[in-house]
């Protein structure tokens, strides 16, 4: 089964991050666009508990479903990974209700993705509601030397998810909304 090979990077600005991927020789392999993520689960949260991960990802008019096995957390987080385009995600959202599955977290973020002619791996670029980020998908070895080319270490290094990001920021900040959204629409216009 494909497999997703991943870490993330707290980075300062999104648009250095960008320019600094195209002075590095990366074009844009997917503009950047708002995407709006539901995670499902069973009301006895039977996914999240075997560390699993049901979600739903509207990108404009497009939508893809996703699964992902439990992961492998190592220096680099690895987990099988199954992903489905759909025509109409709002008739699927009605069989997950069905089959007994509703959203549970839902998160938003703005994403581009880039890549360099002749290499494996693509680099995202994620803006969200707590802070900007890049995530590095690919072979492993890919992963370490695209990072040390970008100056970032080991020690750098992210693998958690967005979900589990945002719940250690809802800890740290009470009051944070249940969901990680934009609270304004004005915040991260589309450039």
């Amino acid at each position: 089964m494909p497999r997703e090979i991943e870490i993330k990077l707290r980075i300062a600005s999104a648009p250095a991050m960008r320019e600094a991927l195209t002075h590095n020789g990366y074009i844009v392999h997917h503009p950047r666009e708002k995407e709006v993520n539901l995670v499902f689960d069973s009301p006895a949260v039977r996914l999240i508990e075997h560390g699993q991960l049901l979600r739903l990802r509207r990108i404009g008019a497009r939508t893809i479903l996703t699964y992902k096995g439990p992961a492998e957390n190592a220096k680099h987080k690895s987990r099988e990974e199954i992903e489905l385009a759909l025509d109409d995600g709002h008739d699927l959202e009605t069989i997950l209700d069905r089959l007994g599955f509703s959203p549970i977290f839902r998160y938003e973020k703005f994403r581009a993705e880039y890549n360099r002619p002749g290499e494996e791996g693509i680099v995202t670029v994620d803006e969200t509601p707590i802070g900007d980020f890049i995530e590095l998908e690919g072979p492993p070895a890919w992963i370490d030397e695209t990072a040390h080319q970008l100056g970032f270490r080991g020690s750098d290094y992210i693998t958690l998810s967005y979900g589990a990001l945002y719940q250690r920021h809802r800890e740290a900040t009470p009051g944070a909304p249940r969901d990680m959204v934009f609270l304004s629409p004005s915040i991260h216009p589309i450039e």
